[in-house]
């Protein structure tokens, strides 16, 4: 029987050169996960290879919002902020585990971004473009009801206040459910494997590729009817396997965030606000931190690891001073921090926030299917699309496709006849949780993460080592990650199932040395091999903690 997990992957490579796919997506982030959920959900046999792990790349490092785009009205984009204001509604209802309603402030400025009467109109077309829900329309707030929303707010040149809701997620999360949704719908899925190079049959016309194994370097040919690249910032390199085009460009934006204690940064309400130079960012708070980004600057280096430099973290110190001014920060009061490369389509004589967020796709003359550009929000439509023009070229191959049902399909972990009943499904189930063996805290914790999956997490309590001395409920999620979210490092489970490093690196650093020998019992390691996972674990750590 398949299963997405680390014996699972070996089986899939055992019998992956004898397999023929209709199709092959070469990127593990959200849009190739999402292009496969929709693929296989009509039908297609579909393969996902992915270099590292699932959402390493820039699907694990945004502002950890489906959000409606609101800055975009601004640049008259109405069509994109009309889909993808519906499409944050879709990707709620699909996945309430990983989407939650996140009223944000936006404050106005004498001299700021947006002024009253602008922000007022701006945020009434907004509703009605995007399709906003009665109770989560904006509503506009006198300058005394903005400071009891934020009492941190700059008073000085205070107007007032727009008030509306975004949705606050896990990005990587919402990707990895996206991939065990795919799995569970029949598509095979391996991360730590890289497309090498492609193979074309006698009409030159892309017909499969080499790829390899990450881990031990073994190289594997699979074969698919189509191809696609959705590699995100590494679009370019994957084209330059195949053949250039010649008037499609990237550009890459990097994009930082930074984590503070709440302690030190007591903020009550999501902010969205201007900074001394004209752009805008955000400060959310988070489970006992507060995340504020993200910066948005050219950037040319490692796609892998995007360094954080001391200019990025004092430009984000700077914008909260400005918007914050009573809070005193210095750079050793942030915790964590990551960047991520956001892969825009390159347009003349435009800087990284003016250029379109939109996303495209193009076919070279070898038949590759490249997707670029595109917001997180956006996901599910962009691999509708895709799909789309894949059925129809398949489907003149003789291959016949349904429609694509993602629009109403519950993602994993979030099958709720209606969102809110995750709430009460929460408060009403973690009574009967804890009595496994682990704290009500705990109990909410996993009941809030993983949702409809929960019965599965805690039905291992009786199958995990006893070997260690890490708590149940560590335990509990640990086995989970790896026999059913395919984990095969210390830094998936602990950046990526878990967001530990970025929102609770204190826990990281307590219990890294447990989870690192439990791994290695389960997975059969190497001393060699745990070695070479505690570097790239504390790599990754001094990466989130001191940047460059």
């Amino acid at each position: 029987m398949k299963s997405f997990s680390f014996t699972g992957r070996c089986e899939l490579l055992g019998r992956i050169e004898k397999e023929q796919y209709d199709v092959i997506i070469i990127g593990g982030g959200i849009t190739g996960t999402g292009i496969a959920l929709d693929c296989s959900t009509r039908g297609l046999k579909t393969l996902v290879i992915e270099m590292q792990d699932f959402a390493a790349g820039t699907s694990s490092r945004s502002t950890k919002l489906v959000h409606g785009g609101l800055r975009y009205l601004k640049q008259f984009e109405v069509g994109m902020v009309a889909e993808v204001g519906k499409e944050r509604e879709v990707v709620y209802r699909n996945a309430p585990h990983v989407t939650h309603p996140e009223w944000m402030l936006l404050p106005i400025y004498r001299e700021g971004t947006f002024g009253k009467y602008s922000t007022s109109l701006g945020l009434k077309v907004y509703d009605f473009l995007a399709g906003v829900k009665k109770k989560e329309r904006r509503k506009m707030l006198s300058v005394k009801e903005a400071l009891q929303k934020e009492p941190l707010l700059n008073k000085k040149g205070l107007l007032g206040a727009g008030y509306y809701v975004e949705y606050r997620t896990d990005d990587a999360r919402l990707t990895i459910e996206v991939a065990k949704s795919a799995f569970m719908n029949g598509a095979d899925l391996l991360n730590y494997t890289k497309a090498e190079t492609f193979t074309y049959d006698a009409n030159g016309q892309v017909s499969g590729l080499y790829v390899k194994d990450m881990f031990n370097g073994d190289r594997y040919l699979v074969r698919g009817k189509k191809i696609i690249n959705a590699t995100g910032p590494w679009v370019e390199d994957v084209i330059g396997m195949d053949k250039r085009i010649e008037g499609k460009s990237l550009f890459h934006s990097k994009g930082v965030h930074i984590v503070i204690d709440s302690s030190k940064f007591p903020l009550k309400q999501a902010v969205y606000f201007d900074t001394p130079d004209g752009r805008m960012v955000f400060a959310i708070p988070r489970n006992g931190k507060t995340y504020v980004g993200t910066t948005d600057t050219e950037y040319h280096s490692d796609l892998i690891h995007p360094g954080i430099t001391e200019e990025d973290k004092q430009y984000l110190l700077a914008s909260i001073a400005f918007m914050f001014p009573k809070v005193e920060l210095g750079m050793q009061d942030i915790e964590s921090s990551w960047a991520g490369v956001r892969p825009l389509i390159r347009e003349e004589s435009k800087g990284p926030s003016e250029i379109s967020r939109k996303d495209e796709i193009w076919t070279s003359d070898t038949g590759l299917i490249t997707i670029a550009g595109g917001k997180l929000t956006g996901y599910r439509k962009m691999a509708e699309t895709v799909t789309d023009m894949v059925c129809q070229q398949l489907e003149r191959d003789g291959l016949q496709s349904a429609k694509s049902v993602t629009k109403h399909l519950k993602l994993s972990g979030g099958e709720f006849a209606e969102p809110e009943d995750y709430k009460r499904f929460i408060h009403e189930r973690a009574e009967e949780v804890a009595k496994i063996g682990i704290s009500p805290v705990d109990a909410m914790s996993i009941l809030a993460t993983y949702g409809t999956n929960t019965n599965t997490v805690i039905g291992n309590a009786g199958q995990v080592l006893a070997e260690t001395n890490l708590p149940l409920a560590i335990k509990l999620t640990l086995h989970y990650a790896i026999e059913e979210e395919m984990a095969l490092t210390p830094a998936d489970y602990f950046i990526r199932r878990t967001g530990g490093v970025l929102f609770a690196i204190d826990w990281v650093n307590k219990w890294k040395r447990e989870v690192i020998e439990y791994m290695a019992v389960v997975m059969g390691w190497t001393q060699e091999e745990k070695e070479l996972h505690w570097g790239e674990l504390e790599a990754r750590i001094w990466e989130a903690g001191e940047g460059e």
